[in-house]
């Protein structure tokens, strides 16, 4: 498991859980820190000391192969495992090259030490020395925000202004320092995967190029080095888009910190003031609240983010009703009451601040969650989109940047004109074609859906697919998902893979490859429906999920229409009788059912009057171009069994989920397109057609 993702949401809540998060990271910082600072005397050692060059270099090869890279996430791209196991396979050439004896270094310290020292100056130490701001202003805040709130009410109102906002400035200031630092943390982490990796291979090129006797070794490591230069290059690439985004959502956050509060299971959750009474007097505690607003459920922790840890268990209680407190009624500001159902009396909190309790306030009444927005393509949509799509493959496919070189905006608006788009003549050289790609990226993005082509529904579950460790595997899965979307969305999304594709294919001259495309679409056609930093760190695998259906775009198109798919069945296996209005056709060709990408059914064939042949069936095969016919054949059949192939985690109700090797009962077709019906555990429900074997 990877390092989490250090959301910029919890940066206003300052949770105890966004703390241990992110201690974890500058935790990380210094171990690298300690790692490259030990790097760097090794690699001295070994300039200035020719005559123990092996054991140096020894030492300087485990120190390589014992290093692991932590990455963001919960999974890695196959760029980022093949970045991180460089330092083993270097470690394995540099021992490798401690056979032959012979050894020269020459521009070591300006290929490896100073970038690496560079790298520990320049990122590392600021990532300290934001650290200690961060710390200070903590500090700080927790003291003027206790001093604040200690105000009596019955100042005047002037004073209690005028200390409202010092405090606002106070804790604008924390919030913005809060930000920073995270960013920079998470900057450092991502950063290292390459400007870490990069000087270390530059290091290796210098000592093939200079050791007549590591010729031979070189040419073997000549593979990996390219894919490695490839895997860097990609990573860069992606860490530029990822950065712009995070960039961007942080400043999103200093402007309007309450728009952009964190999507929790929790209906509310934040620091509020406990009235506690102990012997005829009254002290406020300070707990971490949490609010569930389903069962109702109010927890509390008692935590000063001061003392940096937990100091008392936790406590919680069912809501029955929450009600403001009058400023005339206490003299604390910002005081609501709440009645629990399993404790007696009444319980009195003060939130941070008017606006604070006014979220407290909505979230205990219950507010109904925003609607989902489903998107919608219609006959306009494909033929500006078929337009575009023409003008780029007849003008300009072998223009240099195809796609990642961005058009005048003023003028992608006035080509997007909802009046004059569908007759406007994209052959005037009025149009640039970096005028006409912007406008299809922005088409899909902003004009055409109000959600992602591939829709927020199935976000989660390309990304997963993306995760999966076998490429086979990765492909199918991701094929499978694609003819689950909406028949407009999947026939739009052919359009564009058939294209791209057909970019890709002309990248000698227009140097757009699949990952550079992959790069360009994926935040387009796979974005989140909530903009965090772990949607942006997924990012690189929406790019991956790009680049597998441009290369397999053939597979977007099969199935697309099922009144043209064939379908084989095995007569020897029929139990039940096929209709003579059946449009069949026999075969005993095995061709027309390989054509098929679909799994090839097996069914039973019973004499025409419904009982059992008591004969000897001679095996025919069938050739079935009608969707219909093949439900009807297959919905005919009762008590099949069907072995699962692979594993699957149902995402909807009518869905099972299971292993693989399970065993379902009673399997027929059902309604849905590609998909079967079966029993498991006495419970009924869908199992995709190509998960199973008949048995």
């Amino acid at each position: 498991m990877g390092l989490p993702a250090l959301e910029f949401s919890d940066c206003y809540l300052d949770s105890p859980q966004f703390r241990e998060r992110l201690k974890s990271h500058e935790l990380e910082l210094d171990k690298t820190n300690k790692f490259i600072k030990e790097l760097i005397k090794d690699g001295k050692a070994l300039i200035q000391a020719l005559k123990s060059l092996s054991t140096a270099k020894r030492k300087f090869a485990d120190s390589l192969n014992e290093f692991k890279f932590q990455c963001i996430g919960d999974a890695e791209t196959d760029d980022e495992m093949c970045i991180a196991k460089s330092l083993q396979e270097f470690a394995a050439v540099l021992q490798n090259l401690e056979d032959e004896r012979t050894r020269m270094i020459e521009n070591a310290n300006d290929v490896l030490i100073m970038p690496l020292e560079r790298f520990r100056k320049e990122q590392i130490s600021a990532a300290k020395e934001a650290k200690k701001k961060y710390d200070k202003e903590t500090e700080k805040y927790c003291a003027v925000l206790e001093k604040h709130l200690s105000l009596s009410a019955r100042k005047k109102e002037s004073h209690l202004h005028e200390a409202d906002n010092q405090v606002d400035n106070v804790r604008q200031h924390f919030y913005e320092v809060s930000l920073e630092y995270v960013f920079k943390v998470q900057e450092v982490q991502e950063r290292k995967m390459f400007d870490f990796v990069e000087p270390l291979l530059a290091f290796l090129q210098g000592l093939f190029t200079y050791y007549h006797h590591g010729y031979e070794l070189a040419k073997d490591f000549n593979h990996f080095k390219t894919d490695l230069t490839i895997s860097i290059q990609n990573t860069r690439n992606r860490f530029e888009s990822t950065r712009s985004e995070v960039e961007s959502l942080m400043r999103k956050m200093k402007e309007n910190p309450h728009e952009h509060k964190s999507v929790s299971q929790h209906t509310m959750e934040g620091y509020l003031f406990v009235q506690e009474k102990r012997s005829f007097v009254s002290t406020w505690v300070k707990y971490y609240c949490t609010y569930h607003r389903e069962p109702k459920k109010v927890t509390m922790v008692l935590f000063d983010p001061k003392s940096g840890g937990k100091t008392g268990e936790e406590e919680s209680f069912l809501l029955k009703s929450c009600t403001r407190r009058k400023t005339d009624s206490i003299e604390k500001r910002f005081c609501f009451d709440v009645e629990a159902v399993d404790r007696p009396g009444v319980i009195t909190m003060q939130a941070m601040s008017e606006e604070d309790r006014r979220l407290w306030m909505e979230a205990m009444d219950g507010r109904e969650p925003v609607g989902y927005h489903v998107a919608h393509l219609d006959v306009i949509g494909f033929n500006v989109m078929k337009k575009f799509i023409y003008a780029v493959d007849t003008r300009g496919i072998d223009e240099q940047g195809l796609y990642r070189i961005v058009g005048v905006n003023s003028r992608v608006q006035k080509l997007l004109n909802p009046k004059t788009c569908a007759d406007v003549e994209l052959e005037n050289s009025e149009w640039e074609i970096k005028t006409i790609t912007s406008a299809i990226k922005h088409y899909l993005r902003f004009v055409m859906l109000p959600a992602p082509l591939m829709t927020y529904q199935y976000q989660r579950s390309f990304i997963k697919a993306a995760k999966m460790d076998n490429p086979e595997a990765r492909v199918t899965e991701i094929h499978a998902l694609v003819h689950r979307l909406p028949e407009k969305n999947r026939q739009m999304l052919e359009l564009l893979m058939k294209h791209l594709a057909n970019v890709a294919s002309h990248h000698q001259q227009n140097l757009m490859t699949i990952a550079n495309l992959g790069v360009v679409f994926g935040p387009t056609l796979l974005r989140p429906q909530e903009e965090t930093v772990a949607a942006i760190m997924d990012i690189k695998f929406q790019n991956i999920v790009v680049e597998i259906l441009i290369e397999h775009h053939e597979r977007v198109r099969d199935g697309a229409d099922e009144s043209h798919r064939v379908y084989v069945v095995n007569t020897a296996d029929l139990q039940q009788p096929v209709s003579s209005s059946a449009n069949c056709n026999s075969s005993s060709s095995s061709s027309s059912g390989s054509s098929s990408q679909s799994r090839t059914p097996r069914h039973s064939l019973t004499s025409n009057d419904g009982e059992q042949d008591s004969r000897q069936i001679r095996p025919m095969r069938f050739v079935l171009e009608d969707k219909n016919v093949l439900s009807l054949i297959v919905s005919s059949i009762a008590g099949r069994k069907a072995r699962a192939l692979y594993a699957c985690k149902a995402e909807h109700d009518s869905e099972l989920s299971f292993i693989a090797g399970t065993i379902f009962e009673n399997v027929h077709a059902s309604r849905e397109p590609g998909w079967l019906e079966g029993t498991l555990d006495g419970r009924t429900g869908l199992i995709p057609e190509n998960y199973v074997e008949f048995l």
